[in-house]
């Protein structure tokens, strides 16, 4: 007998909440179920966090379900307030159109969109369109401010103020629910457990209008051991567009993560069987790094492809094992005559956020050029640093970049 996916998400650690736990599993066994997560466009990527709701999607359509992808071309005129001490940026609808434009070709990579096995749907078709005093109608009587107020989403708000724009949005996103059960008898809204109160609204809104069952579920966040959020990097956030992370440095990140977490990206960010991850995660010492290679292979190939998750296994062997080639590290290219401050290069390649930074990581013995130790804030690349044209820096401990200098 086949296995519950409600089973097997609950095995992998991603569920955290759920609003009736039997009827759902119930649901799930028996019916094909379609089911949302919402994804609102606030960038031009997907990002690390986004990753885990993907999965989650993909394990229910692996298991028949049916996923509705909602980019959020209404809701992201408005901001999420959850888990924000500020308010969001406001953004254009050529920005919000061009974002969730990007965010469908990244999707794709996840989710089988083919003869309607999944579904993409921007939700200003029908936020845009509304009439208030329609809305306020229909859906106002069945919020009280006292109970919108307790929600965990906006109590971070509430000190430095929350404005009526932000105090909509759980409107906003409970109406979805409601008119994507409309259209599609959609039965389950999912998302990260910051979610939780936005689900929930959404939940009794279209129970109280409808009266018919529908559910909530969200899904652990990602998180360090330490409780800080995973996929921060020093220049932001963990992006799944290769131009905006590297694949270089995106498969670096995995291999770097703490031992205490490797079972659970490894759980939540891969498919490999549940026997192999509490194998893997077992691993001690320096067998741990073995787990992590595994991990940063697998996960790289999920979100960019087997043949980049093999350049970049072939990058990082060729400086931490003594094999393979450089050619796959990040670039920066320099014209023949470019004798410059090695500080200016970085500085302009981004490896550094200010000339400060880079000063200091100088000053504190972290930069080599070649496996030398760079101690002059001032140095000066030659021809004599390129051996056939390359040279190699090392930032910190983990970070590698090639130089090349085009004769």
């Amino acid at each position: 007998m086949a296995t519950n996916v409600f089973d097997v998400l609950k095995e992998r650690g991603y569920i955290a909440q759920c609003t009736n736990e039997e009827e759902v599993r119930s649901l799930l066994e028996n019916e094909q179920v379609t089911f949302y997560i919402g994804f609102d466009p606030t960038a031009d990527s997907l990002h690390v966090g986004h990753f885990l709701g993907l999965m989650v999607m993909s394990h229910l359509q692996r298991a028949g379900h049916r996923p509705v992808c909602l980019v959020g071309g209404g809701t992201g005129t408005v901001g999420d307030p959850s888990g924000r001490t500020d308010m969001r940026k406001m953004l254009t609808d050529e920005d919000i159109e061009h974002n969730c434009n990007q965010f469908k070709k990244q999707m794709a990579r996840f989710i089988d969109f083919s003869d309607g096995k999944a579904l993409m749907v921007n939700n200003g078709d029908w936020l845009r369109k509304l009439n208030y005093i329609d809305l306020l109608r229909e859906v106002g009587p069945h919020f009280t401010v006292n109970r919108m107020l307790a929600a965990e989403c906006y109590k971070n708000r509430m000190e430095k103020g929350l404005t009526f724009l932000e105090f909509n949005y759980m409107i906003m996103q409970s109406y979805d629910f409601l008119e994507l059960h409309r259209r599609f008898n959609l039965k389950l809204e999912m998302g990260g457990d910051d979610q939780w109160s936005n689900i929930i609204g959404g939940v009794e809104l279209t129970r109280r209008i409808t009266g018919d069952a529908v559910y909530g579920l969200t899904f652990t966040l990602l998180t360090k051991s330490d409780g800080q959020k995973m996929g921060k990097t020093a220049g932001g956030a963990l992006w799944l567009d290769k131009d905006k992370t590297s694949t270089y440095d995106f498969y670096q990140y995995w291999r770097n993560v703490d031992d205490a977490d490797v079972k659970k990206c490894l759980s939540l960010l891969t498919f490999l069987p549940m026997e192999e991850v509490r194998r893997l995660g077992s691993l001690e010492g320096q067998e741990i790094n073995e787990a992590k290679k595994v991990l940063a292979y697998e996960v790289t190939k999920l979100v960019h492809g087997q043949a980049e998750a093999d350049k970049a296994k072939e990058a990082a062997e060729a400086l931490f094992g003594g094999g393979g080639s450089s050619e796959n590290m990040p670039t920066i290219e320099l014209k023949a005559s470019d004798d410059r401050r090695l500080l200016d290069v970085l500085v302009e390649a981004e490896v550094f956020a200010s000339k400060g930074e880079g000063r200091r990581l100088i000053q504190q013995n972290g930069l080599s050029l070649n496996d030398v130790k760079v101690s002059d804030v001032d140095y000066v690349l030659s021809a004599a640093d390129f051996k056939d044209g390359e040279a190699i820096v090392k930032k910190g401990k983990k970070k590698f970049y090639r130089l090349i200098r085009n004769v």
